[in-house]
């Protein structure tokens, strides 16, 4: 198996991880309003994951989220992202992924800088753009939040596209959608970069 099949697995089974990956999905199914044929293929995908992984876990096979110290260090980041609607999503989904106990104080922040740029695709016959491409760009930086030492940073990209509508209320709700979408993949990465680096420490023997 290649270490992309277990970072896939990892995020499905362990410690409170069924409950960390459905929660996500259960958003996108809300706030996307995905087609009936997407949230069947979706639910498939989930469910095949899952089985796969519960027969893993009979062969002895430890998960990225089964790493102790894995699970907790995740729930005790605190995230830190700018003001304005792609940051307030981009903080709530990664509240989500990281399964965020917002009751405890945090041993981790992660502050978040973002940019984003949406880019036009294909031409009309009236020369006006047939679709748009949206790219959020989040730049992360994790730090102690007792010392401030920074412990981790980099960097995520993620691509969304819609296609170009000819009423104004219709192109801003598909361009709001491609956002929240782009958000949710980047947190989706942002949080395996986080569970690789703490399972990483783990080993080690970090504290």
């Amino acid at each position: 198996m290649n270490r992309h099949s277990l970072i896939v697995f990892g995020k499905v089974f362990g410690r409170r991880t069924i409950t960390k990956a459905a929660r996500p999905l259960i958003r996108r199914l809300r706030r996307h309003r995905l087609p009936q044929g997407e949230k069947g293929r979706s639910l498939v995908v989930g469910a095949s994951s899952l089985a796969a992984a519960l027969a893993l876990a009979g062969c002895g096979f430890t998960p990225l989220y089964g790493t102790p110290g894995v699970s907790s260090g995740l729930s005790s980041i605190q995230v830190v992202a700018p003001e304005g609607r792609v940051g307030y999503l981009l903080r709530e989904d990664l509240d989500d992924e990281l399964a965020h106990d917002k009751a405890a104080a945090p041993a981790w922040r992660l502050n978040l800088d973002l940019s984003q740029t949406r880019d036009p695709r294909g031409l009309r016959q009236d020369n006006t753009a047939e679709r748009y491409e949206v790219q959020l760009t989040v730049r992360y930086t994790l730090t102690d939040a007792a010392t401030g030492k920074v412990a981790l940073s980099g960097e995520v990209t993620s691509q969304a596209s819609y296609d170009a509508a000819s009423q104004p209320y219709a192109g801003i709700a598909a361009r709001q959608d491609t956002q929240a979408r782009a958000a949710s993949d980047a947190a989706r990465r942002i949080r395996l970069d986080l569970a690789a680096w703490l399972a990483k420490r783990a080993a080690a023997g970090g504290t």
